[in-house]
């Protein structure tokens, strides 16, 4: 690891100004500390300067109002997950927060960190492989180990987003607010995940400049539902191979609003309109969960040793609808 300047700011308007003076290449933030701290370690990304968010207040709370929530981006997984409000309104998002690693990550792993982690992708983790994402001209994943890779969307890179919240919140409708040096504006969690083909170099939507400082998730209506299906290879501890999330409004066993949302499949989270539009309306049965199921992956492109998750995920698809019911 290499020598870096650590700065702790007091304001979000500190912070920024801390990441203002410097461009994306030499300054990152920390909150949890969880991947920045293995990004450094690892030689993935040196930067020259860390800017500390955790002693910015206001930060850390779960808010509610009107029966929307307001979560602070250093609110910790633990609390996300404990939260009484998220497990009876949002049940969905606190299972996705509970599946994160295990108990000591959770207590200070963050949910701006969650969202805003780098892919976990081997060739991009280890300084031995310059890949795309590192400036290079090859994504190693095409000829080489690929059965942890991204089965939708065109690459060239190949990677997987890691993010266990990302698929819940954007089945739920969420949106990001965003503070940086023209003040604070707010992103829709459908328009903040950038494919590589986008941008090849980051992940997301902001600027060099900017942070993460809330989640927004709109009032849930009645009868609304929510679930988060994840299945990995370590139970105690990994990141997902393929997830589901749904949510919808359930009523006399049938569902109208659903979103679908894939996780652990593709670049970003993964959201499936053609198997939302294949229940909406229709009773959560067999038929039902499997014909959304096979239209969930419509347009899968699967690479010489991740076809597996074709199967799989049309498996967690039917069963999360099923559970919804």
């Amino acid at each position: 690891m290499k020598t870096f300047e650590y700065v702790n700011p007091g304001s979000v308007d500190q912070a920024v100004e801390a990441l203002s003076a410097r461009d994306r290449n030499r300054a990152a933030v920390v909150a949890g500390g969880i991947d920045l701290l293995g990004e450094m370690k690892e030689r993935t990304f040196s930067p020259e300067r860390v800017v500390n968010l955790k002693r910015i207040p206001g930060l850390g709370a779960v808010e509610e109002k009107a029966g929307a929530l307001r979560i602070g981006a250093l609110v910790t997984l633990a609390d996300l997950a404990a939260s009484k409000t998220v497990a009876d309104r949002f049940k969905g998002l606190a299972q996705a927060a509970l599946s994160v690693a295990t108990p000591q990550i959770r207590n200070f792993g963050t949910v701006g960190g969650n969202l805003c982690q780098r892919p976990r992708c081997w060739y991009f983790r280890s300084e031995d492989f310059h890949c795309l994402k590192k400036g290079g001209n090859t994504c190693f994943s095409v000829e080489g180990e690929n059965r942890y890779h991204a089965i939708f969307g065109p690459g060239p890179c190949h990677i997987v987003h890691p993010s266990d919240l990302a698929p819940v919140l954007l089945a739920l409708g969420a949106s990001l607010s965003v503070a940086g040096p023209d003040g604070p504006r707010e992103i829709a969690l459908d328009r903040f995940f950038r494919m590589p083909h986008q941008s090849m170099f980051t992940e997301h939507a902001l600027e060099a400049d900017e942070i993460v400082t809330h989640v927004n998730v709109p009032a849930a209506a009645a009868g609304a539902k929510s679930l988060y299906v994840k299945f990995r290879e370590k139970k105690s501890f990994d990141f997902a191979i393929s997830a589901v999330a749904v949510a919808g409004v359930v009523e006399s066993g049938a569902i109208r609003d659903a979103r679908i949302v894939l996780g652990g499949v593709a670049p970003v989270p993964w959201r499936v309109t053609k198997a939302e539009a294949a229940v909406n309306g229709k009773r959560l049965d067999e038929a039902t969960a499997k014909a959304a199921a096979d239209a969930a992956l419509e347009g899968s492109l699967p690479m010489r040793d991740n076809g597996y998750k074709v199967a799989l995920t049309k498996t967690l698809v039917r069963r999360a609808l099923l559970s919804l019911a």
